[in-house]
């Protein structure tokens, strides 16, 4: 199998405690050819739905390689341990089962090979169960980059096996489409699971409404398009819609978080 140059890496690390930089330092005793970016550290803690979305997000952009993905809040349980090769762009994604790589995988065609990270030979020693990063899946995915096969790591396990997503659909009730914010950006972008089609029949204003608030936002084809203080509908770099606000952090502004519930529909009045 032909060495990868690139090894992506995930995880809800953080960046004050050490265990980034150990898990890349296993890397490059193992890979010192392989180049580690960093997709982000800051996930929630233990929040695998983050996780998931953030690697989705990111995943049709990263160069071929493996994939390092970690947020574990089942670390040291039965848990299984995986390697799935995608069957598009040379990505094979390392990680927990438990639904972090599904989005990413569909975003990438799907499955076409995964083990079960069962062959001792391929982790270090551990002195104790807690840090699967460090000592099963750092080693996999640099093992990966230095060119051993996939069936080398484990059992070969069935992809359909693997434990599904956890994204949420939006679903039309009662003439209006019930959305889901999925994240808040850095700028306080509140991205919705929300295509730009799907608000069409609305029309250039769309009411919103999440528990007592009830707002108007305009349909945008910039931040800079909105004036001040106004809310706005803008198709984000992802192609889902943001409610967002110009040079002002709307999910302040309008206290959304991850998980608020949004409904959409044509204003009363129009």
């Amino acid at each position: 199998m032909a060495r990868s140059e690139t090894i992506s890496f995930l995880s809800d690390y953080g960046l004050t405690d050490e265990f980034v930089g150990v898990v890349k330092s296993v890397i490059r005793h193992i890979a010192p050819h392989a180049a580690v970016v960093d997709i982000a550290h800051e996930v929630p803690a233990h929040d695998v739905r983050a996780g998931s979305l953030t690697l989705a997000r990111a995943a049709q952009y990263l160069a071929p390689g493996p994939v390092l993905a970690v947020v574990d809040p089942g670390v040291g349980t039965d848990r299984r341990a995986v390697a799935v090769e995608s069957e598009e762009n040379g990505l094979t994604f390392v990680g927990p089962d438990n639904g972090l790589l599904a989005a990413a995988m569909a975003m990438v065609g799907g499955a076409k090979r995964a083990v079960s990270l069962t062959n001792a030979d391929f982790h270090i020693a551990s002195p104790g169960p807690t840090f699967a990063g460090r000592d099963v899946f750092a080693p996999a995915a640099a093992h990966l980059a230095a060119g051993v096969d996939l069936a080398e790591l484990g059992d070969l396990v069935d992809p359909i096996t693997l434990t599904p997503g956890m994204v949420p659909l939006a679903r039309e009730e009662e003439g209006a489409l019930v959305a889901e914010v999925l994240w808040v950006d850095r700028y306080g972008n509140a991205q919705l699971n929300v295509d730009p089609d799907e608000i069409t029949q609305y029309g250039d204003r769309v009411r919103l409404r999440w528990g007592e608030q009830v707002r108007t936002a305009r349909r945008a084809f910039t931040y800079a398009d909105l004036r001040t203080g106004e809310i706005g509908l803008v198709v984000d770099s992802y192609g889902l819609v943001s409610v967002a606000m110009e040079r002002r952090s709307a999910a302040d502004e309008l206290r959304l978080r991850p998980g608020d519930a949004v409904s959409l529909d044509a204003p009363p009045d129009q």
